[in-house]
C-alpha cells in the first residue's frame, strides 16, 4: 500500500462481503421454495426473498465498486485520498441506506419496480452518497494533477451510472412506462457503463500483475469504450420487444445486442495478450487468477449465454423464463462479482496483518469452488429453463404444471448453489481471519514496478 489513505478501502471491502453472504442465504431460500413445501411462505414469501436477493447483488457490488476505486484512484494518481472523514461518511449513509431498505423489503415497503425497489428516501440517500464519492475521487485527481487512461475510463463510467440513476427517481403510474424508463438504468449500468468500470479495473490490475506495457493496455481499453457505446446503449432495444413498444424496436434489439459479446471478446483477448506477453511474474498469482477469470467468465456469462437468447426469433420463447436467470446469474458475477474478487484479492495483502502475497490454499479453494459452484448454477438454470419453454411455450402447459415437471432440477441448482456458497464462505472467512494492518509501503520501486506504474 502506497497511501495511508487507501486504508478506506478495506471497510468498503469488508461491508461487500457481509452482503455477499446475505445476497446467498436469500438466493438459497428463493431456491429451496421452488421445492416446497415452504414453511416461511407467510413470514418470507418468495417475493420479499427474490428482492432482497436481487437488490443486494446491486448494493454489494457497487460497495465493491466504490472500495476498489477508493484503493484505485490514489495508486494511479500518486496522492493521497482527498478526504478519509467524508469516505468514511459516505459509508456510514450508505450502510444505513442498505439495512433500513432490507428491514422495509420484509415489511412490502418498496416501489414494486424491479430492481429498482429501493423507496424515494432511500434513493435520495443513494444520490447523496454518489455525490460525496465522486466529489472525493474527483478532488483527489484534481489535486494530484496526474491524469491516466485508465482513470479516465473508470470515472466515465462511474459518473454516468450516477447520471443514470435519475430515472429511477421517478415514478410512473403506467407499469410498462415504468418498465420502459428501467431499463434506462439497469440495461445501461450492467451492460453500458458498468463494463467501463469493470475494464478499468482490469486493465489496472493486468498493469499491476503482469506488468504488461500500459500503452498497449490504454489502447485495448479504447476500443473496449467504443464497443460498449456502440452496442450497449442501442442494446438497450432487447428488453423493449415485448412491452408493447413499435416493432422497429426488434431489429435495432436484435442487431446491437448481438454486437454487445464484442466488447468481452475484446477484453478477454486483451487479458489474454497482457498474461502471454508478461507471463506470471508478479508473486500474487490468485489475484490473477481471479483477474482472468473474471475476462473469460464474463465472455461465457455476459456474452455467449446473452446472445443465445437475445435474438427476437429466440427471445419471444425464453423472455421471462428461467433462461433469463441463467444468463443472469452467469453475467454478473462473472463481469462484476469476480472482478470486485480479483481487486480484493490484489489490495488485501497490504490491507491485513500476516496475510502471504502469493495466497492460501483456503484462497484458490474458493476460487475454484466459485466457479464449479457457478457453472454447475448455470447448467441446471439452462436445462429447466429449455424444459419450462418446451412446457409452457409449446405444449401450453400451465406455469405451475410445468414447475412440477422441472422440479428436479432444482434439486441440482441447490446442490450447485451449496458448493459455490461454501466458495464464499471460503473467501469471506479467508478475508475476516486476518486483523486489518494498514502499513504503508515506502520501500523505493524497483523498475519493473516504475514501469508498471508510469
Amino acid at each position: 500500500m502506497r497511501y495511508k489513505s487507501q486504508s478506506v478501502a478495506y471497510w468498503y471491502f469488508a461491508v461487500a462481503m457481509v452482503l455477499f453472504g446475505l445476497q446467498l442465504v436469500f438466493g438459497l431460500l428463493s431456491a429451496s421454495k421452488y421445492l416446497g413445501p415452504d414453511p416461511l411462505l407467510y413470514i418470507l414469501p418468495f417475493d420479499v426473498t427474490k428482492v432482497i436477493h436481487t437488490n443486494l447483488l446491486i448494493v454489494w457490488v457497487l460497495t465493491g465498486f466504490m472500495g476498489a476505486t477508493y484503493w484505485m484512484v490514489p495508486d494511479e494518481s500518486r496522492t493521497e485520498l482527498h478526504s478519509v472523514k467524508l469516505a468514511y461518511i459516505q459509508l456510514v449513509l450508505w450502510v444505513l441506506m442498505g439495512v433500513s431498505a432490507i428491514i422495509g423489503y420484509l415489511f412490502r415497503f418498496g416501489t414494486g419496480n424491479k430492481l429498482l425497489e429501493q423507496p424515494l428516501p432511500h434513493k435520495i440517500v443513494i444520490v447523496i452518497c454518489m455525490l460525496i464519492f465522486l466529489y472525493n475521487i474527483g478532488m483527489t485527481i484534481k489535486k494530484a494533477g496526474r491524469f491516466t487512461t485508465t482513470e479516465g475510463v473508470l470515472m466515465i463510467g462511474l459518473v454516468t451510472s450516477a447520471l443514470l440513476f435519475f430515472p429511477a427517481l421517478l415514478h410512473y403510474e403506467n407499469y410498462t412506462v415504468s418498465i420502459f424508463y428501467r431499463w434506462w438504468t439497469i440495461h445501461l449500468w450492467v451492460e453500458g457503463v458498468w463494463m467501463m468500470i469493470m475494464g478499468a479495473f482490469l486493465a489496472y490490475l493486468l498493469i499491476r500483475l503482469s506488468g504488461a506495457d500500459r500503452e498497449v493496455m490504454e489502447k485495448w481499453l479504447y476500443v473496449i469504450v467504443g464497443l460498449v457505446f456502440i452496442a450497449g446503449i442501442l442494446g438497450t432495444a432487447h428488453h423493449y420487444y415485448w412491452v408493447g413498444v413499435p416493432t422497429y424496436w426488434l431489429p435495432i434489439g436484435g442487431l446491437f445486442s448481438a454486437l454487445e459479446p464484442a466488447a468481452l471478446v475484446g477484453m478477454a483477448m486483451y487479458a489474454y495478450s497482457a498474461i502471454r506477453r508478461a507471463g506470471m511474474s508478479h508473486p500474487n498469482k490468485l489475484a490473477l487468477h481471479w483477474t482472468i477469470g473474471s475476462a473469460l467468465f464474463s465472455l461465457f456469462g455476459a456474452g455467449l449465454l446473452g446472445l443465445a437468447h437475445t435474438w427476437p426469433s429466440v427471445n419471444k420463447w425464453t423472455h421471462g423464463t428461467l433462461i433469463t436467470a441463467m444468463h443472469g446469474h452467469a453475467a454478473f458475477y462473472g463481469a462484476y462479482a469476480m472482478i470486485v474478487l480479483a481487486m480484493i484479492t490484489y489490495a488485501l495483502p497490504s490491507l491485513t496483518r500476516g496475510r502471504s502475497e502469493e495466497g492460501s490454499s483456503l484462497g484458490y479453494w474458493a476460487f475454484w469452488l466459485q466457479i464449479a459452484g457457478m457453472f454447475g448454477m448455470t447448467l441446471s438454470f439452462a436445462t429447466a429453463g429449455i424444459g419450462q419453454v418446451y412446457l409452457e411455450r409449446i405444449m401450453g402447459m400451465g406455469y405451475l404444471d410445468a414447475q412440477l415437471k422441472i422440479q428436479v432440477h432444482f434439486l441440482m441448482l441447490i446442490a450447485t448453489a451449496s458448493l459455490f456458497t461454501i466458495g464464499v464462505a471460503l473467501f469471506i472467512y479467508d478475508f475476516f481471519r486476518h486483523a486489518p494492518a494498514f502499513l504503508v509501503d515506502n520501500q523505493e520501486e524497483t523498475p519493473a514496478a516504475a514501469r508498471a506504474s508510469l
